[in-house]
């Protein structure tokens, strides 16, 4: 018989996790799921495995004595990169899902931009029968801050419009769909031309107020600045004052250092920003799971686990 494994689900959903993971039939796998960290720290001693949301794990982890792996239900983990906390088991993240999710809401902002949806819903309402010109996207320079997973599907999406690609990265390597690859050595160049320049970056020292107000300086005025990876990559004050200098056209941000954004942030108020709640890519139970499962698979056979998360690098 094999040996028992002992899994503490700390998430939102719980239950929805509980029952997926059930239903895979792992014999040699104890459940036990806890929605807040204080209900977790009567059962997480003797859990070799964790899966959840790294905020909620973050407490517990000093309780834990069998510790093995963690399985982050997130792309990201800043959580769980503080140096006071210990780092003697492998964190695994989620990848490979969110592209697709980010890409469909970068382009359904570029999209309703360049075709002058909000217009043309003005002039719905105000019974205005008024064409509006437009242009296409092919030939329209993206600037793809952040080349992992998800930058590179967004890269993938843009050519499917034509669009030429610049990216920036730590190293020079060739990517697909990207016609120009930068590194940091070369940042002011990347900033100064692309007409929309989206976020995929995680937060790490290097990368925190990358977008600060230098760098909004150097940007094109008519570039759109969308944020879907980490809200601490752009410095909010350099944001609202590039906005009310009209630095740059706009902006959409999905992420935000403080969450859920306070009520009286003066971001609410500042011009050309559209504001979303930190939801341009939801992590879906059931998509989570799959990559559970398979390095649960993985773990048993003593195999190495996919999406390893470097502590130093932090991602």
């Amino acid at each position: 018989m094999n040996a028992i494994n002992r899994l503490l689900i700390l998430t939102e959903a719980p239950g929805t996790y509980t029952r997926l993971i059930r239903g895979l039939e792992f014999d040699d796998l104890d459940i036990v799921a806890c929605h807040t960290a204080e209900e977790a720290r009567a059962h997480v001693t003797d859990c070799e495995i964790i899966l959840g949301e790294p905020g909620r794990i973050a407490p517990v982890l000093d309780s834990t004595e069998n510790l093995k792996w963690v399985q982050s239900t997130y792309a990201g983990v800043e959580p769980l990169m503080d140096p006071s906390l210990r780092r003697d088991y492998i964190l695994t993240n989620i990848r490979g899902i969110f592209g697709p999710l980010m890409s469909e809401y970068a382009f359904a902002y570029i999209l309703s931009l360049e075709r002058h949806v909000f217009e043309a819903r003005e002039n719905q309402k105000n019974r205005c029968w008024q064409a509006i010109s437009y242009r296409p996207l092919a030939g329209i320079l993206i600037g793809i801050c952040g080349l992992g997973s998800i930058g590179r599907y967004v890269a993938a999406t843009a050519k499917h419009f034509q669009m030429e690609v610049w990216g920036f990265k730590r190293s020079e390597e060739d990517v697909p769909g990207v016609d120009r690859i930068f590194t940091r050595k070369r940042f002011e160049e990347f900033l100064a031309r692309p007409e929309y320049m989206v976020i995929t970056l995680p937060e790490t020292p290097e990368t925190r107020h990358l977008f600060d107000d230098h760098a909004f300086r150097l940007m094109n005025p008519s570039a759109v600045l969308i944020n879907v990876g980490r809200g601490a990559v752009v410095s909010e004050g350099a944001l609202i004052r590039a906005l009310r200098g009209k630095q740059i056209r706009g902006a959409v941000m999905d992420v935000f250092e403080t969450e859920p954004l306070p009520k009286e942030s003066p971001l609410w108020e500042a011009p050309n920003l559209l504001i979303t709640p930190h939801h341009a890519a939801v992590s879906f139970p059931d998509r989570v799971v799959e990559i559970f499962a398979e390095n649960y698979r993985r773990f048993v056979a003593e195999r190495s686990l996919q999406y390893v998360v470097d502590f130093e690098r932090g991602y």
